[in-house]
């Protein structure tokens, strides 16, 4: 049974960092992209990063580039994203994806249902 379980949300002022965990199971995911998204309350899901199964391609969505980071070790099948310079409107349950889908190095999904697996979530409050 494939798992994914994300764990280091939490409550931080605005300006703070923290750095999320995303650990899969039950599969390996070394060839293959992983993505994190997330969901403010009343809002729809949407995308945030994506890194290619190498971690040498990654993107953003224009509303964190330049202040969260992706990262992957696969020999932990473990994927990361490191969140700096918090703003009030990146609070949200942030989940992390992965897909089956193996694919070269410039595979880059963006849309939820590119992605096979999701974690449960992990809430991210950032207070002003």
């Amino acid at each position: 049974q494939v798992q994914l379980v994300e764990s280091g949300g939490g409550l931080v002022q605005a300006g703070g960092s923290l750095r999320l965990s995303c650990a899969a199971s039950g599969r390996t995911f070394t060839s293959s992209p992983m993505g994190w998204f997330r969901q403010a309350p009343g809002k729809e899901r949407e995308f945030v990063a994506v890194i290619s199964w190498s971690g040498g391609n990654t993107y953003f969505a224009d509303s964190v580039k330049g202040r969260f980071t992706i990262s992957r070790d696969n020999a932990k099948n473990t994927v990361y994203l490191q969140m700096n310079s918090l703003k009030p409107e990146d609070t949200a349950v942030y989940y992390c994806a992965a897909t089956r889908r193996q694919s070269g190095n410039y595979y880059l999904p963006l849309r939820g249902p590119d992605y096979d697996y999701w974690g449960q979530g992990t809430q991210v409050t950032v207070s002003s």
